[in-house]
């Protein structure tokens, strides 16, 4: 079955059992304890905690969808038959609408009636002192085909833990295929906090994910991924007499770095825009290496591109190449410096290593790979450790000077690794808060925040709005904030106790529980808001800072983005206009 079948099939089916279903949510997630989207439950973990209400929002308690993810564990092991930085995974998800019976029931009648699969065996978990084995699912699965092999296995194999440093969690039954494990049943009955300790969700809920990658290869009954129809014409634009391992990476690396640029994603030495660069870098010095006309990066991209645009239309061909095309002149110029740099180095160290990466971008694995046995000793461990003691040397140096404030390379809704970076962030912070209160001019008072995420390269504003924003709303949302920096307006903040802040007037998250006291920053003065453009305050927010201490200091804005998350929320992208 191709793929775009299998699509509609998954969705079709589990709508016509009361499913709603949901877009794939962006790849930069707003859960700050990770860089990726990685799975299809992570835009709806909200709903399994009861901080959100699934029925409002979806007007069902289940929901099904299509969600692209990307996990970089496996950078360096794809080139293989299966692994992959990118794939898509059909889910199908219960906030306390049905649990195991139906969950398995109609997993089972989707790949044995409606895709024709036979199933090789299913796992359930064996239990431990703190979770029960799970006696319920063999039950299950047994009253469906007395005849299917259950195979117990422990928390390893079948207990999903939560995304993130904490979350829904629990139990799992898998589904093989084929010889391969296709479909993850799990089922949300824990809270794992951050010490790992374990605590019944009130409502327990159904979490599954399908790799429509793994499905299409078994239905299609082809050797691997690369020979389904998902990669069949990406494939087909490198030379089939290149190195199957590295017509693979280059296949997979340009998925990935699409849909990664479609989400905002730019190239850079930390975050997702330093997974983004090691991508790009890996295959344009294979492209470099080759020295073959017929082999082309950007063609490559271009195919996926063709491939996907009429499934993600926000896929856009221009802004995606632009991007892979600047990357690729920049590393090209240092590439040859930095190779003939290796070639003077007779046993390459960590250190040495990350010198060459430092100053002329070469990766580890083009380092690795040219440098042959000079780079035998030389590990990805010991290189990435060499890179995050550059990166805490950097920020220990910031926190010296300005007390740790917005330093948070990994979390938080800041993210900065030297002074430099700390500036921008912090006029990029106040933006963001000037983002909110023109959003709330223009659209009205439905607007609220519904996560934030500021990188040194932009702000990611998540907001609550069940429409998609015109381009004049967009225009005046702009210039509203613009002329509040042009104004010149001064920013300062008051500790309140959370009762008196509240009685202010100034927006905080509604479900969040914040502590006695809270700082209270506005931007303007006087008594009232402005809300026609006189005097008065601008933007009022409960926040942590830190901000500029006037407008001016921002200098200017450009929304660069608008966007769907999921159903009633929307995502702005903004950047610095200097």
């Amino acid at each position: 079955m191709q793929q775009l079948a299998i699509r509609e099939k998954f969705l079709s089916f589990f709508k016509a059992r009361g499913h709603t279903p949901v877009p794939s949510s962006s790849l930069l997630p707003n859960d700050p304890s990770v860089l990726f989207t990685t799975a299809g439950m992570q835009q709806f973990k909200p709903y399994y905690t009861g901080e959100a209400d699934a029925q409002k929002d979806f007007q069902s308690l289940n929901t099904a969808s299509v969600q692209t993810c990307v996990r970089t564990s496996d950078i360096d092991e794809v080139g293989d038959e299966r692994h992959l930085t990118f794939f898509e995974m059909l889910g199908n998800f219960s906030f306390g609408g049905y649990f195991k019976k139906e969950a398995i029931t109609w997993a089972h009648e989707f790949v044995t009636k409606e895709m024709g699969l036979t199933i090789d065996y299913v796992t359930v978990f064996a239990g431990e002192p703190s979770v029960p084995r799970d006696t319920e699912s063999a039950e299950i699965w047994k009253s469906l085909d007395p005849s299917i092999e259950i195979r117990e296995c422990g928390r390893a194999d079948n207990f999903w833990g939560p995304t993130g440093d904490e979350g829904p969690c629990g139990p799992t039954t898998e589904i093989y295929v084929g010889g391969i494990e296709i479909w993850n049943v799990v089922f949300n009955q824990y809270f794992q906090k951050k010490d790992k300790t374990l605590e019944p969700l009130a409502t327990p809920g159904i979490d599954t994910g399908m790799g429509l990658e793994r499905l299409a290869l078994v239905s299609q009954k082809v050797p691997t991924v690369f020979e389904t129809d998902l990669f069949t014409e990406i494939m087909a634009t490198i030379p089939s007499d290149i190195d199957e391992r590295v017509r693979r990476v280059i296949a997979d690396h340009a998925r990935t770095s699409a849909f990664l640029i479609m989400d905002g994603v730019r190239p850079s030495n930390k975050d997702q825009g330093y997974v983004l660069r090691r991508l790009l870098r890996r295959m344009i010095a294979r492209e470099h290496q080759l020295q073959r006309s017929d082999v082309s990066v950007l063609a490559t991209i271009r195919a996926v591109i063709s491939q996907y645009v009429s499934l993600y239309p926000r896929m856009q061909e221009a802004e995606i190449i632009e991007v892979c095309s600047q990357e690729r002149e920049k590393f090209l110029r240092t590439l040859a410096q930095g190779l003939r740099e290796l070639e003077k180095i007779s046993d390459l160290t960590p250190e040495g290593a990350f010198k060459l990466y430092e100053s002329f971008g070469l990766p580890y694995e083009v380092m690795k790979e040219a440098g042959g046995e000079r780079a035998q000793h030389l590990t990805r461990e010991a290189f990435d450790a060499q890179f995050k003691a550059h990166q805490e040397k950097s920020r220990a140096g910031a926190e010296k000077k300005f007390g740790g404030h917005g330093l948070l390379l990994d979390t938080g809704e800041l993210k900065a690794a030297d002074e430099r970076e700390l500036g921008i962030v912090v006029r990029l912070h106040t933006a963001t808060h000037l983002l909110q209160a023109a959003l709330r001019k223009v659209l009205g008072p439905e607007v609220h925040q519904a996560g934030s995420d500021i990188t040194v390269e932009r702000t990611r504003f998540d907001f609550t709005f069940p429409r998609k924003m015109t381009d004049a709303e967009i225009r005046d949302v702009e210039s509203l904030v613009n002329k509040a920096i042009a104004d010149d307006l001064p920013v300062s903040k008051v500790t309140l106790s959370r009762e008196d802040a509240e009685k202010t007037g100034a927006l905080h998250f509604f479900k969040m529980k914040y502590p006695a006291h809270v700082d209270v920053y506005t931007v303007g003065e006087g008594d009232a808001p402005d809300a026609s453009g006189g005097a008065g305050w601008f933007s009022k927010e409960f926040c942590g800072g830190p901000h500029v201490q006037r407008t001016s200091e921002i200098k200017g804005i450009k929304i660069a983005k608008e966007e769907a998350v999921s159903a009633g929320v929307r995502r702005i992208r903004a950047v610095l206009v200097d």
